[in-house]
């Protein structure tokens, strides 16, 4: 209990150094890396309390594609950060104001307000037995037998989602051809075919 307890509060204090770099290193880059970190940690949490699939999902998803990709971009867009913080002090009053509610909800959730005792009781169960059954298969009962429906609405929110960031950054460039399929579907024969008279003795 000792290891664990050495190791829980090992992950815990990075996450949160790394959450603090997030928000206060200078370079944006760096930022991306603390996150990076903070990703890594909060999965090594996840494999201490038996949730070996979600770790797995948090590194694969998070770090190998949302943090990467977002480092990609900070590197290369040309982008004028100093421009960016010029305004921050006109968005202090309301930042500082959703802070404080942060914070008295921090608060309320520290003092047990409110807590039901039954879903206490379970959460201190011990993690079953992965011969038995493991967390990835129960998930996968879950979400393909009671949420199967709420699953696919996510997927295809997400799709949607991803439909239109593209069209939104889809940039047409003049005086490049681009293949355009309703001119192609909508092609009627006068526009393909010309008839050309040729008299003899003349060539095209």
């Amino acid at each position: 209990m000792i290891i664990h307890a050495i190791t829980f509060y090992t992950f815990s204090s990075v996450i949160l150094i790394s959450a603090f770099m997030v928000i206060a290193a200078r370079n944006p880059v760096h930022s991306v890396l603390f996150l990076i970190l903070a990703f890594f940690n909060g999965a090594g949490l996840f494999v201490l309390l038996g949730a070996e699939f979600l770790a797995m999902i948090l590194v694969i998803v998070y770090v190998g594609a949302v943090a990467v990709l977002f480092l990609f971009v900070v590197m290369m867009l040309d982008i004028d950060f100093v421009q960016l913080r010029e305004g921050f002090l006109s968005y202090l009053p309301v930042g500082a104001l959703v802070g404080l509610v942060v914070l008295v909800e921090l608060v309320l959730v520290v003092s047990q307000a409110g807590v039901d005792l039954s879903a206490v009781a379970i959460a201190a169960q011990p993690t079953p037995d992965v011969a038995v059954r493991s967390n990835t298969a129960a998930l996968g009962d879950f979400l393909y037998t009671d949420f199967v429906y709420f699953f696919q609405t996510a997927g295809m929110i997400l799709l949607v989602a991803m439909i239109g960031a593209i069209v939104l950054t889809l940039r047409h460039r003049p005086g490049v051809r681009r293949q355009v399929i309703a001119d192609q579907v909508g092609r009627k024969r006068e526009q393909g075919v010309e008839i050309v008279t040729v008299k003899p003795g003349q060539g095209l």
